[in-house]
Order: structure tokens, then sequence, then C-alpha cells
């Protein structure tokens, strides 16, 4: 059976209609006679949402117990036994109830999936794990639910609702999403109109991304090259000079005309010895360009015009920004620029910008190079001055008689700018013709093809040989220029490969992009094999093209070591690119080897936490926790022995004995437990609105009434937490501060509202601890200075930490004046909480009608 397909409903907010657009969908398809099922749908008591279920199969949820409350989650395995067609599966993002089956529903999704059950889901942007700090930097709350992007981008179908701030603030308005004495309160929080707008702009942000990559892979499968305007792309081509940072700019503020627009900047690496292009201007131009929000791009082109137009038609690009020639007037002689053949060449489908700046006609600039070493158009220039001028000259000279000495250097002219063309061989064919053409017109006998002059053989001679040196210097010049330039293109991709090495771009994909892009590939992979006997595998792959399974199928194919090799696929590469791409495939093999490595250590780190945890727990066990089985067992053999007659007193001791060492111990186990759970991550918060003052003093009940000492006003706002967690986080500051704290000197528990928060204070007098050890404290099994061995096992602090956290709280240590350490336990008020954000086991998600219903 194959794997079930994905589709996602995607909102801004809560409110928008994900959950109403879902169900009508499935009763579009049960009216079609597909096989839909209900495996969890949460209609939060809202009646058209509810109304939405009838007709629709549900399958029945399973109870789990926590906290002495009883809630309901999808029963996984229900639904796989009934294994309908399409599965309905409400709030991706939402964590299950520990003892669930799985942590979190995604990962209830993933199963059926597996299963070969279609599943139709919701989700809201704010919970993809990648915008965390984004919407927290909008809404001011750390979104606690998350879902990995990874798997959301992995469904086939994403649909966004939509639906305008005006408009989701008029259904809250209305009742059709929360109950009435709720409103006031999400309308001035979380539903603000510049809330919903941000998260709305993202939602439409991360799927247009996500429409844009379906668009290449359509454009890759399909082999369309021609230009699809959907979105703003704009190329600046740059050529190292200072006007590049000009053209960036300007690039820049046309992509903000247009929602969505990106600028790629390229630089494209000649071979012909006409580029001029500035390292350190480079650099300067690409942190600028990645500053402003787009991306740097290095290609090898011998031909830029056909270079930059092939890369800004492979990115799908809109328009080409270029700046106006460097050249001087007279240069124009060598061709018609890169600018002018850019824009005669990119046809209806691009449009080219040319931007003037300060460098324009001050320098050397960069004639358009077709050809390899003196380019085609000089080449045919050098054979039609080589094989036309002599003639040409000899009709001119037919009116006028200079001598024989005149006309000779006349030809040899025509020899040198033939060579100074052509190179060689129009040189040679000059040469041969003038010589040819001095014998007949201008050597006596005339018109005759033999020379009755000794001196004029000579003559002819070294005519034939100077224009022969000449034409072979020219050529050996061009050659060696050729071979400068191409090595000097191979250091500056050598350096921009260099260069992303030091600026830490080391993963492999991103190293195969760059190979890809730099050659003008469609794909690039990285192929290896365990042996010669063994298929060759992919360890990493950029580009949308077919796969290549073998390094014999791609076109470009480069060994590195015996077993792996770097295989392109889109054209063959000339052999002298094969040096670089050898550099290249030196470091996807160094890369692969880094990630490699990269991971057994992630590997060896966690396993030596995990043998560093199991240590300790050996060590709390043998000691911390069989000191007070041993005072148990003690006390308890005593009372059973028939050897000594106990009085009341001593009978009462021992079973005091007996009731704190199982507090103790108690103490001791329920610290593991939590750790335990903080670490695996099933620790979920139920926040809820309470006094600071009903939850401290309850926290106390396990020390003495003369060790603490309490100020805890009841005028402190509420505090948006979890009851139980901010308990147990207390009780652990206090106990631990009454360890340290001097005999006599009680600990002071105080709390205060500053700004939106409230801050819970838990004062000692302690030893204190120094600044460095600050963090260290809060780590699992980390006993500071010289506790005693029956203190603890070194969690109380790590757990309250976690506790604290879990509730968007946070605790830190500070000194206390005077000496001692001060534990600050910071709450959110619960006026400042988005309190109608989703919370742990009902996520608060707003399922209605369109806005046509609601208003």
């Amino acid at each position: 059976m194959g794997r079930g397909r994905l589709r996602i409903y995607l909102g801004a907010a809560p409110g928008v209609g994900k959950t109403y657009a879902m169900l009508s969908e499935a009763h579009r398809r049960v009216e079609r006679g597909t096989d839909c099922a209900v495996g969890f749908v949460e209609h939060h008591e809202r009646p058209r949402t509810e109304v939405m279920l009838h007709g629709l199969e549900e399958i029945p949820r399973r109870e789990l117990e926590y906290r002495d409350a009883v809630f309901t989650e999808m029963d996984v395995d229900a639904v796989l036994r009934r294994a309908p067609a399409v599965a309905l599966v409400d709030e991706l993002a939402h964590t299950n109830i520990p003892g669930s089956r799985n942590a979190k529903r995604w990962q209830d999704v993933e199963e059926l999936l597996a299963a070969g059950i279609d599943v139709v889901s919701t989700v809201n942007i704010q919970h993809l794990e990648s915008l965390g700090d984004v919407v927290e930097s909008i809404t001011g709350v750390r979104q606690q639910e998350t879902v990995p992007d990874e798997f959301v981008r992995r469904a086939e179908q994403i649909e966004l609702v939509d639906m305008s701030p005006q408009a989701l603030r008029r259904r809250m308005a209305h009742g059709n999403i929360y109950q009435p004495d709720k409103v006031d309160a999400a309308l001035s929080n979380y539903f603000r109109p510049g809330n919903l707008t941000a998260l709305r702009e993202l939602a439409l942000l991360w799927v247009a991304d996500r429409v844009d990559e379906y668009l290449k892979q359509y454009r890759s499968e399909h082999r369309v090259s021609k230009i699809w305007g959907s979105r703003e792309r704009i190329v600046v081509g740059l050529t190292g000079g200072p006007e590049g940072r000009t053209l960036i700019r300007r690039a820049a503020r046309l992509a903000e005309k247009g929602a969505g627009g990106e600028v790629l900047a390229v630089y494209i690496a000649r071979s012909d010895g006409l580029t001029s292009a500035s390292p350190k201007e480079l650099a300067v131009q690409r942190t600028l360009v990645e500053d402003l929000g787009g991306t740097f791009h290095h290609v090898v082109g011998d031909d830029i015009p056909a270079a930059l137009l092939d890369f800004a038609r492979g990115v799908n690009a809109t328009q080409i920004v270029l700046g106006s020639s460097r050249r001087k007037t007279w240069q124009y002689v060598f061709g018609p620029g890169v600018g002018a053949t850019v824009a005669r060449e990119s046809g209806p489908d691009l449009d080219v910008h040319i931007v003037t700046h300060d460098e324009v006609a001050k320098g050397r600039g960069l004639p358009v190079a077709r050809g390899a070493r003196l380019g085609r158009a000089r080449i045919l220039w050098g054979w039609l001055v080589g094989l036309a001028g002599p003639a040409l000259l000899t009709i001119l000279l037919t009116t006028v008689d200079l001598g024989l000495a005149n006309d000779m250097l006349l030809f040899l002219a025509v020899v040198v700018a033939a060579a100074l063309l052509g190179g060689l061989f129009p040189a040679l064919a000059s040469a041969a013709v003038g010589s040819l053409l001095l014998n007949y017109f201008y050597t006596p006998p005339l018109h005759r093809w033999t020379i009755a002059d000794p001196k004029n053989i000579v003559a002819i001679v070294i005519f034939v040989g100077v224009g022969i040196s000449v034409a072979s210097v020219v050529d050996l010049a061009a050659r060696r220029t050729h071979q400068a330039a191409r090595l000097r293109a191979e250091s500056e991709i050598l350096s921009f490969l260099a260069g992303n090495v030091l600026r830490g771009e080391t993963r492999l994909e991103e190293l195969l992009e760059r190979v890809r892009e730099t050659f003008g590939m469609e794909s690039a992979a990285l192929l290896e094999r365990a042996s010669d006997v063994e298929p060759w595998t992919c360890a990493g792959r950029a580009g949308l093209g077919p796969p290549v399974e073998r390094p014999e199928d791609a076109d470009v194919d480069m060994p590195v070591g015996d077993h792996m090799a770097l295989a392109l696929t889109g054209r063959v590469l000339p052999a002298e690119d094969r040096r670089v791409l050898a550099a290249f495939a030196a470091q996807a093999a160094v890369a692969l080897d880094r990630r490699r490595l990269q991971e057994e250590a992630d590997r060896a780190r966690t396993l030596a936490e995990g043998n560093r945890i199991r240590t300790a727990l050996l060590a709390a066990v043998s000691h911390d926790l069989r000191t007070p089985l041993a005072g148990i067992k003690a006390a308890v053999s005593s009372l059973r022995s028939d050897d000594v007659a106990w009085s009341e007193e001593d009978r009462a001791e021992l079973l005091e004995g007996i009731e704190e060492g199982a507090d103790r111990l108690d103490h001791l186990v329920g610290n593991l437990l939590d750790m335990s759970r903080l670490q695996t991550g099933t620790v979920t918060a139920i926040i809820r609105e309470i006094d600071v003052d009903e939850v401290v003093p309850m926290a106390l009940g396990g020390v003495p009434d003369t060790s603490v000492e309490l100020d805890v006003p009841e005028t402190l706002p509420m505090v948006a937490v979890d009851p139980g967690l901010l308990e147990r986080a207390v009780a652990n500051l206090v106990e631990n501060a009454v360890k340290y704290s001097p005999p006599g000197t009680p600990v002071r528990v105080s709390a205060s509202a500053i700004a939106d928060r409230v801050e819970v204070r838990v004062v000692d007098r302690g030893p204190g601890v120094p600044d460095a050890a600050k963090e260290r404290i809060f780590e699992p099994f980390q006993r500071y200075g010289d506790a005693p061995r029956g203190a603890g096992v070194g969690l109380g602090l790590a757990v309250a930490r976690g506790f604290a956290e879990a509730m968007n709280g946070t605790l830190n240590a500070e000194d206390t004046p005077g000496g001692g350490l001060t534990m600050v336990l910071t709450l959110c008020a619960a006026d400042a909480h988005a309190e109608l954000l989703e919370t742990p086991f009902a996520e608060v998600e707003a399922e209605a009608e369109p806005e046509r219903q609601a208003t």
C-alpha cells in the first residue's frame, strides 16, 4: 500500500475558517462517494462549525486522565482499524495529553499517512517551527505548540484560508469565534489589527514561497524556458566595478515596488582576458545585496550577454538591471557592449534597465567576446582584412607609383592589421596574397609570375617572413592572454569557494547549488558507493531535473576518490573547466565528511549526556535514594522487633522517622520523574488565570513556618500560569534556599508587579554563588559547593526552570545584597498574556463560516 496524501488548510490566525473549509471539503468528497471519517475535529462550541459535522462519521475518541481531569484525544489505533480513505484531523500542531500514543498530533498524522490513509488537516501560520521567533516578536508570546516546517512542506496540497483583519475582527465581535465574555479581551490583545495584518502577511508569503517551489519543479520537469512573470525577480549584472553598489540599491528599490520582489546579483567570470573585477569590491557588493535581502551568485561564462540571459531565464527573472558602459567612445568599435546586446536579445519577456552612474565612460569597458581567444567577430574581420585588403590596396596603387619599397610597406601594414584583428591564419593568408600581388603587379617583369631582379626576390621573402613573424607574435600573445585570463577566472571561483567556507556556508546542498549555478547546469549530485559491486547512492543533490543514478548517466562526472563522484546534468563542460570542478568536487566530499562527523559528534554528545545522567542517577540511587530507604527500613525493622518493648514515645518517634523518610523519598523521586518529563518534552502547561497569593502559600507546606517569611500582596495582578507547575517550581526554590540558609535565618519569599510581569523572589542569606556558576546550577544533577550528599540529587533548580519556561516565564539567579542568592521567577500577567492563544489540550482554533455568514 502506498503512502497517503496530505492536504493542509493554512490560516493566518484563529477564526479565518480553516475547520469550516475542511468540513466543507469532506462533505463534497462524501457526495462523490469517497469514504471519509472524522479522526478529530474540535468545534469549540461554535454552532456553525458543529452543524458541519452532521452527516460525517466520527471515530470515537480516546479518553485520558491527567491531573484529576479527563481529556479526549484522537484514537490513532481506532482510526487505523477503521482505515477510511480520507481522515479529517484538526489542529495539526496540537500537543497530546501525556500517555497518548505520540507526543504531537502531527506524529499521529504521520502514522496515518504511512498506513496509506489520506489526511486533511488544519494549522495556523504561527505554529510553524521556523517562524517562532518572528511570531513572538509580533504578538509578544512564544508559541509552545509547533509543527516542523518540513512536515508541512511535504503536503501534496496546501490551501490558504484567508480573511482580512477587519472581517476577522467583525466575525469576532459578532460572537462567531469566542464566547461573549472573552471577545473584548481578544480584540484588545491578540486580535489587534496590527497583529492580524502581520500574521496575514506571513501566511501569504509562506504560501507564495511554497507555490514558487511547485512552479520551479513544474518548469524543470516540463523544460519550460520561457519566462513566466508570476513574481518580480530582478537580476543585477555586476562587473566588479564601483558602480555595482548603485545598481544593487536601484534593484532593491524596484523590488520594493512589487510584493514579494526578489533581487539576485550575479557576477560572471570571463575567461577572455577582458574582465577587471576587484575581489574586494565584489565582497563589499555581496555583503550589500545580502543586507538588502537579496542573494549573490557567481557564474562562469565567456559570453557575458548569453550567460546573463541564461541565468535570468533559469531563475524565471522578470527584469535585468545593468549599468551604463564604462567604455570610452572609441572602444565601441569592438562591439556594442553588454548592455546593448542584452537589451537586443532579451526578448519581450524580460525588461532591461540601463542605470547611469558616476563611472560612465571613465574607464575600459567590457566588449562582447564571442568565441574563444580573440572572438568570432574579430576573426571574421581579420579574414576580411587579410583577403580583401590586399586587393583593394592593389586597385588604389594602380593610380599612384610609390615605388616597390613603399608598396611593400603598405602591404605589410595590411598583414599587421589582419594579424591584430584575426590572429595567425588571416595574417598568413594576407601575407601570401600580398606577396603574389606584389610579384604580379609591381616587380619586373610586370603581369607575370616571374621575378627578374634577385633583389626583389629577397624583398618579397623578407616581406613574407615579417608578416609570418608578426602574425605568430600576435597569436602567441592572444593565447597567453587567454591562459592568464582563464587562470584568473579559476582563481576568482576558488576564492569565492574559499570565502563560502570561511563564512560557514559548508552545507553539502548549498555547495552543490553553487556548483550548479556556477557552471549553468540543470542539476548537481554527489554520488557514492561502499564498494565497486555496490549500487550508487545519492548523498546530496541540488537542482530540479531528473535524478542521476550513476555517474555514467550524467553529462559531466568528476571522480572523488574510488567510490565517490560529482555528477552534473545540463551540458558538457570544456576540459579547462574540469580543474575548477575538481576543486568543487573535493570540497563537496569534505562537506559530506564534515556533515557525517557532525552527526556522529551530535550522537556522541547525546550518548555522553545520557551517560552523565545515568551516572548521576546511579549515584543518586546508590546514596541519596538509599539514605531515606535505609532509615525507613531500620525504623520498620525496629518496630517489628520482638526483643525490645518500645514505649509510646519511641514508637511515635520511629513512625515520624518513617514518615519523614517517605516524604523525602517521594520528593526525590518526584524530581527525577519531573526531570525525565522535561527532557522528553512531555511537560505541557495548562494555562489559566490565578492569583499568586493562592499558589505560593501552598508551595510552603513542606517547610517549617519559622523558616520562611512570606510577603505576597493580595493586590497583585493575576498571572497566566499552570497552578500545579508554579507550586512545584516555588516549592523547589524554597527548599533549595532553606537548605543553604544559615540556621535561624529565614528565607524571604516576596512578589511584586513590574510592567506586564509579576516577579516572585526567593531570597536566602547563604554563601551565594559566583557569577560564573549562576547558569551551571540550573543544569541537571548539579550541586554547588559542599552540599551534603544527603541534600538531594541536584534536580530542584533544573526542574523549577523547566516548569517556568513551560509557562512562558523565566527563572534566573541574582546576588542578594549583603550576601546570599536570590532566585527571580518572572511570570506573565494575565492582562498582558494572549489568553486566547492556543492552549496545549484545547487549541483555540476559530473555525466559522465565510465572512458573508459572519456578518
